[in-house]
């Protein structure tokens, strides 16, 4: 049975994290505009500093990693406690702190950890996300990057798209392809690229809500190092599985308790504006406090399950429980911000307006980290035993 509450000791952990926040959070500088990039990964990494020198930064990643050990429970009430004190998210660290360096901790060489992970933590360095392809988003395992063995280095050419954080990062984990021979779930491996490498264009893509945090990236024989390569030759795929469950594990825990926050927001917007007299949308947001209190149980359990395999020497990596979340979350939050727009009503339509850019960019969320689809094949297959689909 699994024990869903909190110890003294999580407790404890809570009321001194709480207080840390109360003290330092008043003395932070504004935020930057969502365009100034340079700023936003100043404001980014200065916030990271401070975690670190705290002693919060990489708190669940293990003490040899330069973390602090912490159990995934305390990871979750930091996250919980940081969303709910308005602390700055993670923002451009996103993927050297949540995808990158947990895969390095687990899959890299004694080398590897010790010259990439205390720049990430102390936010140093960041990282952006070379995965998808024009030709290979979903279909992650079709991915055409050529890395081709030339001596101790790697020489690769070819285009990466919806490449994180691009702009404003040191270094990329990058998936190319080793082994064209191979079937396409091998032959590929997983490579730490300078983003400064000579070969490396980058071209800024607008989204729908007018932000640049994606990129297309062209590499044109790029020499990457062999030392730079995590895990064997080939075994990429392996590699990635593992970058992908973190993704998909507490990568959006924060936004859960933020999207009842803003449930809550709606809520009492509704009663003011006087649209709390419909009935259909006293359903609907009474559904979505339903929905969004069963998603913080599931997220518990789902760290709970970690915590137990990491005891018994599984490593505490997320499992396949994180696709059963990220799959449910994804829908939820679309209909969250769909009933904000009931709310609003005329207004709506004016990006100005509180929740309206959030309505725009909830719609990526079926698509970033593994489509839906993606994860209604992970949950048929890996936990109901379903036949693969042909």
């Amino acid at each position: 049975m699994t024990d869903l509450s909190y110890t003294p000791e999580e407790e404890e952990f809570r009321a001194r994290l709480r207080e840390w926040l109360g003290d330092v959070l008043p003395g932070l500088p504004a935020k930057p505009r969502p365009d100034d990039w340079p700023g936003r990964r100043a404001y980014d990494t200065a916030w990271q500093r401070m975690l670190h020198d705290a002693g919060y930064a990489g708190l669940h990643w293990p003490v040899d990693a330069g973390g602090r050990g912490a159990t995934p429970t305390q990871h979750l009430i930091f996250l919980e406690e940081t969303e709910r004190a308005g602390a700055p998210y993670v923002g451009a660290n996103f993927v050297g702190l949540l995808h990158a360096g947990p895969t390095i901790a687990t899959e890299g060489t004694a080398e590897q950890r010790a010259r990439w992970l205390p720049p990430v933590l102390r936010g140093d360095e960041i990282w952006c996300q070379g995965f998808s392809e024009p030709e290979a988003g979903s279909d992650l395992a079709s991915l055409r990057t050529r890395a081709v063995r030339d001596g101790d280095h790697y020489v690769v050419s070819g285009q990466k798209i919806w490449t994180s954080h691009a702009e404003v990062a040191d270094w990329c984990e990058l998936l190319v392809r080793t082994d064209p021979a191979a079937p396409k779930h091998r032959g590929i491996s997983w490579l730490a690229m300078r983003m400064d490498a000579p070969g490396v264009t980058v071209r800024p893509l607008r989204t729908l809500a007018g932000s640049t945090e994606f990129a297309e990236m062209f590499l044109d024989e790029v020499r990457v190092p062999v030392s730079h390569r995590v895990g064997a030759e080939n075994d990429g795929w392996r590699v990635t599985m593992v970058t992908l469950s973190f993704e998909r594990g507490t990568a959006f825990v924060g936004e859960v308790v933020a999207c009842r926050r803003t449930l809550a927001a709606l809520a009492a917007e509704a009663r003011a504006n006087g649209r709390w007299d419909d009935p259909v949308l006293r359903r609907t947001l009474g559904r979505l406090n339903a929905e969004f209190r069963a998603l913080w149980r599931l997220t518990q359990w789902n760290v709970s399950e970690a915590q137990r395999a990491g005891a018994g020497g599984g490593g505490g990596v997320p499992g396949t429980g994180g696709s059963v979340f990220k799959l449910r979350y994804s829908q939820a939050r679309q209909e969250l911000y769909d009933a904000a727009a009931e709310v609003l009503g005329a207004e709506g339509a004016d990006l100005d307006r509180e929740w309206v850019l959030d309505r725009l960019t909830s719609l990526s969320y079926t698509i970033a980290a593994g489509t839906s689809q993606i994860q209604q094949n992970i949950v048929a297959e890996r936990i109901l035993g379903l036949p693969k689909g042909r």
